[in-house]
């Protein structure tokens, strides 16, 4: 058996870090071969996932000799981590490796929302000219929201200054006296205050007990119907289903999910989204660019190499 298991898409080239005393086993689509991967995780010392491979359960209970479980990314709502606590098995995500990349997916989806010319194609192509249906806004001088405050949201902010927007955020967690706000230029609100001032909302929490449904009927109501809601964060943290009703009746003007409650995205979970209007789905490659992915990989090779040795 193994020492590393990878089960998940890395950037090859990261595998090269590993030393030859070390044994490896690297198959980006074990994760979809739960029998197998149970089998390697028996004997492996060190495992590497991304979001879709669930540690926790019965692959922890076969894990006997489990050091490490590396992940190629930050959410850590897959892993059991009380548990790996509790057995001394670390826990590494790679911390600020796709950073930029998830900001950069939220300005771009936020400006292409507040201009609505991103779904015109299809029209255009049939020889249509709906100029005037797709006037848009310009993001210069509206107002962003940030739903918490971390590493990704504040990249987000230092962009959204750049062009001109109006940057608020809610996190309870960064004091109201701490010099961030100062010093990035931006104001921090309650959430209630946050949702209904906001042109453009973007979620930056991780998925808990408190943010499950965060984003709910009611509170998707609170916000300008001219808004729109970005959620590059964690999937359940919106209702999907609220979401998709607000947008079909016309009172929220748009919206780009990266994340899903239910991934990969597919049966009647995939079925509410079709036909919904002013909306961006993206299959969670927010974080993946081919940059950070060379970026995330290395970190967590790195990472998992450190508690190996």
């Amino acid at each position: 058996m193994a020492d590393i298991l990878i089960s998940e898409f890395l950037d090859e080239a990261a595998l090269e870090l590993v030393p030859n005393r070390l044994s490896l086993h690297y198959d980006p689509d074990l994760v979809d071969k739960p029998g197998e991967l149970a089998e390697r995780a028996a004997g492996a010392r060190a495992l590497i996932v991304r979001n879709r491979t669930q540690v926790r359960g019965e692959l922890l209970a076969v894990a006997s000799r489990l050091e490490v479980v590396g992940r190629l990314g930050v959410g850590l709502d897959n892993i059991d981590v009380a548990a790996c606590k509790a057995r001394d098995i670390a826990v590494c995500p790679a911390t600020g490796a796709n950073d930029v990349s998830v900001a950069e997916y939220v300005i771009c989806t936020a400006m292409m929302l507040r201009r609505r010319a991103y779904a015109a194609t299809a029209r255009v192509s049939r020889g249509q000219w709906p100029r005037n249906d797709l006037i848009g806004c310009e993001v210069a001088d509206a107002v962003l929201g940030l739903v918490g405050f971390g590493s990704i949201a504040r990249h987000v902010a230092r962009r959204a200054l750049a062009l001109d927007m109006k940057v608020i955020a809610y996190d309870p967690f960064v004091p109201d006296t701490a010099a961030v706000w100062s010093q990035l230029g931006v104001s921090p609100v309650g959430l209630d205050d946050l949702v209904s001032r906001s042109d453009v909302v973007s979620l930056h929490v991780p998925l808990t007990e408190q943010t499950r449904d965060l984003f709910s009927a009611e509170r998707l109501a609170g916000m300008k119907p001219s808004a729109v809601l970005i959620n590059a964060a964690r999937g359940g943290v919106v209702d999907e289903a609220a979401l998709a009703e607000a947008l079909t009746s016309g009172r929220l003007a748009g919206a780009a999910l990266d994340v899903f409650e239910s991934e990969p995205l597919k049966g009647p979970a995939a079925a509410r989204f079709a036909d919904v209007p002013n909306l961006i789905l993206t299959p969670h490659i927010a974080g993946v660019t081919e940059e950070s992915n060379v970026r995330v990989s290395k970190v967590t090779i790195e990472n998992v190499l450190k508690v190996l040795s």
